[in-house]
């Protein structure tokens, strides 16, 4: 399929998700140590939800929740295949079998 190659930021975002669960964009964007950066995490965890690479739902708000509720991104099970695929390619170009 044309484009599901994950790019660097996807690769980033999916090796958080796959490592932690389920988050949401601005905790990526802390956890990710300055790779993926505020303005385009949302852009791209959409372009990934696409992609079939994640999924996301909306947090579940409490009566008194004050806010706006985030929403929750996880791996799909492509995410996951995606994020192997991608690292045994890295891995196998620069000679480093297991």
């Amino acid at each position: 399929m044309p484009g599901l190659w994950p790019s660097n930021i996807e690769m980033e975002l999916l090796r958080l998700l796959v490592s932690k669960g389920e988050s949401y964009g601005l905790e990526l964007v802390r956890d990710s140590g300055g790779t993926v950066k505020r303005g385009t995490v949302y852009v791209t965890l959409g372009r990934m939800e696409e992609k079939g690479l994640v999924e996301s739902r909306q947090e579940e708000v409490t009566p008194n929740y004050i806010g706006i509720p985030r929403r929750q991104y996880r791996a799909t099970g492509l995410g996951e295949r995606a994020l192997n695929a991608r690292e045994f390619a890295e891995t196998s170009m620069r000679g480093e079998f297991a």
